[in-house]
């Protein structure tokens, strides 16, 4: 549904040089900086899925999305979505896909719902009897069918969110694009918004990108996930193998029965095996070769009175953070 192909993006700004004279000589000529904001990004999403876009800030992650969605051209490249060149904007293309971003609002403050769902109900031309049946269902499935007649502006942020995500998704989109959907809700209704859009994923199956700042939206959505650093794709693949492949390291807690008065635990496991990380009270951690994980346990379970011993992977988050820093 989604094929991207050596694809590029530059942007340019304009170059300030300190100094009275330079800011006059500006004035005639500026100097232009290009900032690239893609690099030779290639992917490929299918129908069903659901692919997290994961980034720092200024990675290209809202680009790539403007791109896929026809609203900026790129340098370079190809770019096929639903068969089609997203940036010639034809009525066909634009009726098939959905942008839902968590920070812009498309819905009219001083309406309620209702009316602006029946708007939208125009404007992609769906027969009343659908419209119904996929209102009831969107509606029902969010539990705001009591908020539909009340003006946008009245709703909380939660129910807000929620009636936007209705608006993106009446007319029915095989692809859609999510930025920052949970953005500043509380806890409740971000599980809300996660579980309706798998719910909606697997009812209708369209292709889905997820951009987040949030883990928990990544972890809970997303079997796949994309990592761009400086406008270049690092990472493409499942969420769960990302540990396995990018972190050499697991984590060994131990729990002692007793702590030997004030002994010096810190050289309790040999150099080779791996490194004593730190202690709190009677809890002792290490940072092991994923490889050796077995036998640096084993030695500490010789070797010390221990209560409790664990064998942890680091944090994915963590883990997405190195790779999204430095690689």
């Amino acid at each position: 549904m989604i094929t991207v192909t050596d694809l590029s993006k530059s942007f340019y700004i304009h170059r300030k040089e300190p100094g009275f004279v330079n800011s006059v000589k500006s004035l005639f000529v500026r100097k232009k900086t290009a900032i690239r904001a893609l690099d030779d990004v290639s992917l490929s999403i299918g129908e069903g899925e659901i692919v997290g876009l994961i980034g720092a800030n200024g990675a290209g992650k809202t680009t790539l999305v403007k791109i896929l969605s026809g609203i900026i051209h790129p340098d370079g490249g190809s770019v096929r979505v639903l068969g089609s060149n997203p940036w010639q904007r034809k009525n066909s293309f634009r009726s098939a896909i959905s942008l839902i971003m968590g920070q812009k609002a498309q819905l009219w403050w001083d309406l309620p719902a209702a009316d602006c769902f029946l708007l939208l109900r125009e404007i992609y031309r769906i027969p009343d009897k659908e419209y119904r049946e996929r209102l009831d269902f969107l509606a029902s499935t969010l539990a705001v069918t009591g908020q539909l007649t009340t003006q946008i502006r009245r709703l909380s942020l939660g129910e807000r969110m929620k009636m936007e995500l209705i608006a993106a998704l009446l007319h029915n989109p095989k692809v859609v694009f999510l930025d920052e959907p949970t953005i500043g809700l509380d806890l409740t209704a971000q599980k809300a918004i996660r579980s309706f859009i798998l719910s909606y994923r697997d009812k209708h199956h369209p292709a889905m990108i997820i951009t987040s700042h949030y883990m928990e939206d990544i972890k809970s959505l997303c079997k796949r996930i994309i990592i761009l650093r400086k406008g270049a794709v690092v990472y493409d693949g499942e969420l769960a193998h990302i540990v396995s492949d990018h972190a050499p390291r697991k984590i060994i807690t131990v729990r002692l029965d007793e702590t030997d008065g004030m002994a010096d635990l810190s050289h309790s496991l040999p150099e080779h095996l791996g490194t004593f990380t730190r202690q709190v009270e009677k809890t002792l951690e290490f940072s092991v070769p994923r490889t050796l994980a077995a036998e640096a346990a084993s030695h500490l379970l010789r070797t010390l009175p221990v209560e409790d011993l664990t064998i942890n992977e680091p944090d994915i988050g963590i883990v997405i953070e190195s790779i999204m820093r430095d690689g």
